[in-house]
């Protein structure tokens, strides 16, 4: 018979060594140490945080390709809307993040639709990998249009707020 103490040891071992697999009898005993393959290693539980729906899809700068095949039935295209017309600048996301549109909770909004900004206005703040990043207006205007919601996942390109430049 083998002692715990043993075990423990002989286990300790071969977790040191590249030996694979150990088998040992004595006094009509038999002890099987093997170190589990990449495969048989046991997962632990993943906790995944809901990120809230991305609601605003970017516009394709082209004509979606729409499939004939059975059972596919798209929707027609809609035009682009008077507000995206070619005299308003899109202020995108530079990175995927969670878009804040002020800088704390309690805090007021840095901007709101018929806030001017210049260059250097911040505009927002995208949170990545735990790093507050403020986004910058980069054109001088007035926001038209808020894209996205306070908490809401963004895309890197996403169009964040529309800005009727000067």
């Amino acid at each position: 018979m083998f002692k715990l103490n043993e075990i423990k040891e002989l286990i300790k071992l071969i977790d040191e060594t590249s030996v694979q697999e150990v088998e040992i009898e004595n006094e009509g005993s038999k002890l099987t140490i093997r170190k589990p393959g990449p495969t048989e290693y046991v997962q632990a539980p993943v906790n995944v945080s809901a990120y809230p729906p991305v609601t605003q899809m970017m516009q394709p700068s082209h004509t979606p390709f729409v499939s004939n095949a059975p059972g596919n039935q798209a929707a027609p295209v809609q035009e682009t809307s008077e507000k995206t017309e070619s005299n308003l600048h899109k202020i995108v996301s530079p990175m995927v993040g969670t878009f804040y549109s002020s800088p704390s909770p309690e805090a007021a909004a840095f901007v709101s639709p018929g806030s001017k900004v210049t260059e250097k206005t911040t505009v927002c703040i995208v949170e990545a990998m735990k790093l507050m990043n403020e986004i910058e207006a980069d054109v001088k205007g007035e926001i038209v249009e808020i894209l996205v919601q306070n908490g809401q996942l963004v895309e890197y390109g996403q169009p964040l707020f529309l800005v009727k430049s000067e």
